[in-house]
């Protein structure tokens, strides 16, 4: 278990922005996620930076620039305080840690002498917790979604919606665990759409008790033929 210290790598955040204009060298870059805040909940976004061969130190940079205008008419926000010496809210904590442990070769996070998992954050995860792929992604088929989901049997159901709003597919998914504890989940769904366009992956549990939909979440993606 990698412990992580939460100072080392906040230090170099305020470096962000800072590069130089004149700059006319190509640079390399990595895709991250970002993990901000959807009706008090964590809620990924990818985030396209420099490489610079700190993966965790771009992550919490990318973090800290907070909500891009497009992923605020989703309703993302983020909890993290514009100062670095102010107490962290647990809903920050939920971000910084998930957001630090996207990596493979981390599974916990070291934040003011606290060692804290994504498991300390249950009731601030979705129940169904898409991480790829993430909204407003380039999507061609076949689609292949994967995260983790907590839901009653381990069920849960999925719609893909084309460009025109139109359902193109449609099924069950059952991940590794579920009723109390969260297992992992990966599908693949083949499509066709007319043209290049926004469409979205709608993912939901059907109640128990009368069939509605709850732990909705939708996932706007532009979908290339």
């Amino acid at each position: 278990m990698q412990r992580l210290l939460l100072v080392a790598l906040v230090a170099v955040a305020v470096l962000s922005g800072c590069g130089d204009d004149d700059e006319t060298t190509p640079t390399e870059t990595m895709t991250v996620k970002a993990y901000f805040l959807r009706d008090g909940q964590v809620s990924p976004v990818t985030r396209e930076v420099e490489e610079t061969g700190d993966d965790l130190t771009a992550a919490v940079n990318a973090l800290r620039l907070g909500p891009t205008e497009l992923e605020a008419t989703l309703g993302l926000t983020t909890a993290l305080p514009e100062t670095q010496d102010t107490e962290l809210p647990r809903l920050a904590l939920a971000q910084l840690v998930y957001t630090l442990t996207q990596f493979s070769s981390t599974d916990s996070a070291e934040i003011d002498g606290v060692n804290y998992t994504r498991a300390d954050f249950e009731d601030l995860t979705p129940a169904i917790l898409v991480e790829s792929p993430l909204s407003f992604e380039e999507v061609t088929s076949p689609l292949r979604a994967t995260g983790t989901a907590n839901t009653f049997e381990a069920n849960f159901q999925y719609e893909l919606t084309d460009t025109d709003g139109r359902i193109i597919a449609e099924d069950f998914v059952t991940a590794t665990s579920g009723t109390g504890t969260r297992g992992t989940f990966e599908f693949s769904v083949p499509f066709e759409v007319d043209f290049d366009g926004v469409g979205s992956l709608i993912v939901f549990e059907s109640s128990a008790k009368d069939g509605s939909r709850i732990n909705l979440v939708e996932i706007p993606l532009r979908m290339k033929r």
